[in-house]
């Protein structure tokens, strides 16, 4: 059974719905909107109790120079991208081929490797935490850019080689059967004709990956200190010690750590749409 649409309900349920569904957007966004009215305004606000009222001024130029230029959130923001770029690179590729090779060749154990990756999503990675973190250290790998990557990467895989698997055995299989009669090889089948018609599922993948990856906070405390390895989620934290309780600046930092998830759903939301709405009708 799917639902109804709202337009086919009754005037009173149609009323209720649009009554009710601005209410919970607002509800939904206020975190969202205090931040962003927090990062506008000065320290003093919040030693005299003005907490939700209307600033006593509105000092967001300054408390965003601050953030940029008073502390190290350049430096968090750069090593953000280092770390969730070739993350998502990474599990992309490996993704793409496992999920090549486990939705097109049938062989023995082809359902037992996918479980295995799909079981992996369902451990609860707070109980890793003490032994990624030694297998870390033993490695020489703790508090490093290197070490996070390849930690996202194993991890983010399992979850990608579900997303391409499916979606290539969604792919008609008449493709791959007439280029090998033409005598194509394998892997230019996988170059040249499975690849492209992947873009959509890949465009979409890579949205959910980085934002994912962006917005760790808890692999990023766990794994890394100070600012020489720290992506921008757990560098925030580090304007307690600097700043006080400041939470104009904490605020500020936030909501410049929030942009790039943001800029980049906005910039692929065509190819975000189209790769998870792709074969939904034929």
């Amino acid at each position: 059974m799917f639902p109804r649409p709202i337009q086919k309900a009754s005037p009173a349920a149609q009323i209720t719905y649009k009554t009710l569904l601005p209410i919970s957007l607002i509800l939904w966004l206020l975190p969202l909107i205090a931040v962003a009215i927090f990062s506008v305004k000065p320290a003093a606000d919040f030693t005299t109790g003005n907490y939700w009222g209307w600033p006593s001024s509105f000092e967001g130029v300054t408390n965003y120079t601050r953030v940029f230029f008073d502390s190290d959130m350049p430096r968090y923001l750069l090593n953000s991208v280092l770390i969730t770029i070739p993350t998502v690179l990474g599990a992309l590729a490996l993704s793409c081929m496992t999920g090549f090779a486990l939705g097109v060749y049938k062989f023995r154990g082809n359902f037992l490797i996918f479980f295995m990756f799909i079981a992996g999503n369902f451990v609860p990675f707070q109980i890793l935490m003490v032994p990624v973190r030694d297998l870390t250290i033993d490695l020489g790998l703790y508090d490093t850019k290197a070490g996070l990557i390849l930690f996202h990467v194993a991890f983010q895989t399992g979850f990608c080689t579900l997303f391409m698997r499916n979606f290539i055995r969604a792919l008609p299989y008449e493709l791959i059967e007439a280029a090998r009669v033409e005598g194509v090889s394998e892997i230019k089948i996988f170059w040249y004709i499975v690849l492209p018609i992947m873009r959509p599922a890949i465009a979409a993948l890579s949205v959910l990956i980085f934002t994912f990856i962006w917005n760790d906070y808890f692999w990023a405390v766990v794994l890394t200190q100070g600012p020489g390895a720290q992506p921008v989620t757990a560098g925030i934290t580090s304007f307690n010690a600097q700043f006080g309780v400041a939470y104009n600046m904490l605020s500020a930092g936030s909501i410049v750590a929030a942009l790039p998830p943001v800029l980049m759903f906005f910039l692929m939301q065509r190819h975000f749409i189209a790769g998870l709405t792709l074969g939904a009708v034929k």
